[in-house]
């Protein structure tokens, strides 16, 4: 089953909480790899939604030219 996509605002939260674990403790190998797996994804998300939001906006602002 796949994941729930997340609001851009839980994206980065998740991240943010990724990243305070790393930096505040030393994680084992294996649950780094699998933290720096999860951040990967939700930053590709995150480009996506932006990326996404851009395109929206630029058609919007045409449309009023």
């Amino acid at each position: 089953m796949a994941k729930k996509e997340l609001s851009f605002k839980e994206a980065v939260g998740e991240i943010e909480r990724i990243l305070r674990s790393i930096e505040e403790g030393e994680p084992d190998v294996d649950n780094l790899v699998k933290e720096v797996k999860r951040a990967s994804e939700l930053i590709k998300q995150c480009q996506k939604k932006l990326k996404s939001a851009e395109e929206e906006i630029d058609s919007i602002f045409r449309e009023l030219s």
